[in-house]
């Protein structure tokens, strides 16, 4: 008997305990805690930082270059039946227990490389990699994989992908200054809110010369209190999505035009910022190479789906947008996830937790073999 099946029912013990952690981004402290004990137990050299609760636990190789799987652990906030509180809907309590069970699995293994377990804050605000990427915890990592939860409608149960391809996201906030007045007299004042529809009529005519799908909508307008009277200020919010960083660079910037046009044209004053932004993934060939060897390992060749194309967006890409040279890639695990990720309702099959740490597993040790 194996690793993981001799450890099947503390897997999912886990997974049940870090559930009921639920804590939201940059607040999980009992989460990073129950990490950390286990890890330490063992003989993980633990590293937390100032300000904040992730930590990478590490065990030293013959050789310095790193290997290293990434989890995620913060929960949404979202209504459930009823109440608003902290819910694993995202499946980084299932992420944080496999790449948990790897770390345990393989500190018993003879490893030529250094191995790193990198443990994440605030994926859900897309802030956390970034966050770790200033802390340098990828100094000399050669080789970096994540997992994540798949929908049944994108990967069926049993089977997984060697990439999720998720595409790049942007939310823009901005503010429209317009000129307030009584509703009777409107001619005296400057309607944002009217500003507003000028700017919304104009996003949908965008229009790029690139191959790949993209799109730009409004998602929030807030403006006015009053039914007679003709607000001062209106604020607004736009999703921007598009399937490569290429094509987001060129929406972004047509929308920031647009947006000044459309100040100019109603003559209020816009502003507006950037508040959110996600990468899209970038194929590595090697790192889906590696990852695609692990999973035919551990579930068979007919079990492996060639690459998962997500709408969703994921802040690991940030690790390779911030590192070129990186090899990485996250893998796609179907569980029969139901009705979706970021449901309240979300509910998998937790026995997906068992392929998905013998993938883990067999992925670092795959490559180890390699000479980095």
């Amino acid at each position: 008997m194996n690793f993981v099946e001799e450890n099947h029912d503390k897997i999912l013990k886990t997974y049940h305990e870090l559930h009921q952690l639920a804590e939201p981004s940059w607040q999980e402290e009992k989460t990073a805690h129950y990490l950390k004990e286990k890890l330490a137990e063992v003989g993980y050299h633990i590293q937390t930082f100032h300000g904040h609760f992730g930590f990478i636990a590490e065990f030293k190789g013959k050789k310095a270059n790193v290997i290293a799987l990434r989890a995620d652990m913060d929960a949404l906030v979202q209504e459930v039946e009823g109440v608003v509180k902290p819910n694993h809907s995202c499946g980084h309590d299932a992420h944080s227990t496999m790449v948990l069970f790897a770390a345990l699995s393989l500190i018993k293994e003879p490893m030529q490389h250094t191995i790193r377990f990198i443990f994440q804050p605030a994926e859900e605000m897309a802030e956390g990699a970034l966050k770790m990427i200033e802390e340098n915890v990828l100094k000399d990592v050669m080789f970096l994989a994540g997992i994540h939860l798949r929908p049944s409608m994108e990967i069926s149960y049993g089977k997984a992908a060697p990439i999720i391809s998720h595409g790049s996201t942007t939310s823009i906030k901005g503010w429209i200054k317009g000129v307030p007045s009584h509703a009777a007299r409107p001619e005296t004042g400057n309607n944002p809110l009217e500003a507003a529809a000028v700017l919304i009529q104009e996003i949908q005519r965008i229009r790029l010369n690139v191959p790949d799908p993209f799109s730009v909508k409004i998602t929030e307008l807030h403006g006015g209190e009053a039914s007679n009277s003709i607000p001062a200020k209106a604020r607004f919010t736009l999703d921007l999505r598009s399937r490569s960083n290429e094509t987001m660079k060129k929406l972004i910037d047509q929308t920031k035009y647009i947006i000044s046009k459309v100040g100019e044209l109603t003559e209020t004053e816009i502003a507006s910022e950037i508040a959110e932004y996600s990468p899209a993934a970038v194929k590595n060939d090697l790192a889906i190479t590696l990852a695609r060897k692990a999973i035919t390992s551990s579930l068979g060749a007919n079990n492996v789906v060639d690459e998962c194309v997500s709408p969703g967006a994921e802040d690991f890409h940030f690790y390779s947008l911030k590192y070129p040279h990186l090899t990485a890639t996250m893998i796609g695990l179907g569980c029969d996830l139901t009705p979706g990720l970021h449901h309240p309702d979300m509910q998998f099959n937790k026995e997906a937790l068992i392929d998905g740490t013998k993938i883990l597993i067999q992925l670092l040790l795959e490559a180890d073999q390699y000479e980095w």
